[in-house]
């Protein structure tokens, strides 16, 4: 299998395993590279052992967050069910490392939980930014021997994350929780790798609820965080948080559910303790005012049932694709996405996209060519 289509698809992904190797930073890094390196060889042995009829086929190459990972290989692999001629391959290296492949022109599109700044999106050729659905961010922690549900503020988050609070027994812990014996145990903080978008959703929301974390960490993909050690893909902040007793960290709610990791309550605008739920992400996305390019923040949003720490996630796609072949192929998946893979998202657990404001992505996705 030799034809023009494949060449263009070896030569796509081998771009981004070469720009991949610039971001090594550390053994652990190294070995995610490698092993990304050793899938995307897969694929393409696999495609050039196919027969000859399958030069029709195309392979799409996204790139994006771990966060959503298990929703978009479930909706590639049921697409691919249905359109056998358009094959999606789904890599997750990070919300920061996609942006800058779409940015680069590496890929056909790629995934994120931060829109693109506006800076990097002017120096590119029209990036379009589609929500896919909505994600919450939770807290998560292992206090063992300690049962109950714990309760936290905004800004008592964001003294943890700054290292101000240093013990579960805290005056500031213990006064929102009166009914839980709290360990008078250091708190084990763990946090995700520079360039995550988790990172930006948390650091987003406790920007907006704590003067003091906007000034010393910072709102983006990589803040300045003071303590801590650092997770990089989201299994490894479930694994870590379950291997370290008296710890705290942070994951998309799907993930930690099937983690099986204690999730904490949080304080939202309303002064209401949230729980997160599809519903009360559903309520932040109704509550706040979706602009036309659909890049708004969806933190610490009105409403007394409102989680405040609900985000898009996002798919970066380039307006007009290189190959018009491959535009379309784009055009039909995420058609295919924003109407049939909607059941399917719902029976991963995901929160979908209000309907209004599903038909109105939908439509900006027809757009592209």
């Amino acid at each position: 299998m030799n034809g023009p289509g494949y060449r263009m698809e070896q030569a796509r992904i081998a771009k981004i395993i070469s720009k991949d190797r610039c971001y090594v930073t550390s053994p652990a890094n190294r070995l995610i590279r490698i092993l990304s390196a050793i899938f995307v060889v897969a694929i393409l042995f696999t495609a050039a052992s196919c027969s000859a009829s399958a030069q029709d086929r195309i392979t799409l190459v996204a790139t994006g967050s771990s966060l959503p990972e298990p929703l978009y290989v479930a909706w590639a692999d049921e697409f691919r069910k249905q359109n056998p001629l358009i094959v999606v391959r789904y890599l997750p290296q990070g919300t920061g490392e996609s942006a800058q492949d779409i940015l680069s022109g590496s890929g056909d599109l790629g995934g994120g939980d931060a829109p693109i700044p506006d800076k990097q999106l002017k120096a590119a050729a029209p990036i379009l930014q589609l929500p896919s659905v909505l994600i919450g961010v939770v807290i998560v922690y292992n206090l063992p021997d300690t049962p109950g549900e714990l309760r936290l503020t905004g800004p008592v988050v964001a003294e943890i994350f700054l290292g101000k609070i240093k013990t579960w027994n805290d005056p500031a812990i213990a006064k929102l929780n009166p009914e839980m014996k709290l360990p008078a145990q250091p708190i084990q903080v763990i946090h995700r790798t520079d360039g995550k978008g988790s990172n930006y959703i948390l650091s987003d929301y406790l920007c907006k609820v704590s003067p003091e974390f906007l000034a010393k960490a910072g709102r983006g993909e990589s803040p300045k965080w003071p303590v801590g050690t650092s997770a990089g893909r989201s299994q490894d902040m479930s694994d870590r948080i379950r291997a370290t007793q008296y710890s705290i960290g942070y994951s998309e709610l799907n993930l930690a559910e099937r983690a099986s990791l204690r999730v904490a309550r949080i304080k939202n605008s309303a002064n209401e303790f949230v729980k997160a739920t599809e519903k009360t992400f559903a309520n932040a996305a109704l509550e706040a005012r979706i602009t036309d390019d659909f890049r708004v923040s969806l933190t610490n949003a009105p409403g007394k049932e409102s989680y405040p720490i609900t985000s898009f996630t996002w798919f970066y796609v380039p307006a007009k694709a290189k190959d018009p072949a491959r535009g379309r192929a784009v055009a039909a998946y995420l058609k295919w996405i924003y109407t049939d893979g909607q059941q399917i998202a719902q029976n991963q657990g995901y929160a979908t996209l209000p309907k209004e404001l599903l038909a109105k992505v939908a439509a900006s996705a027809a757009t592209i060519h």
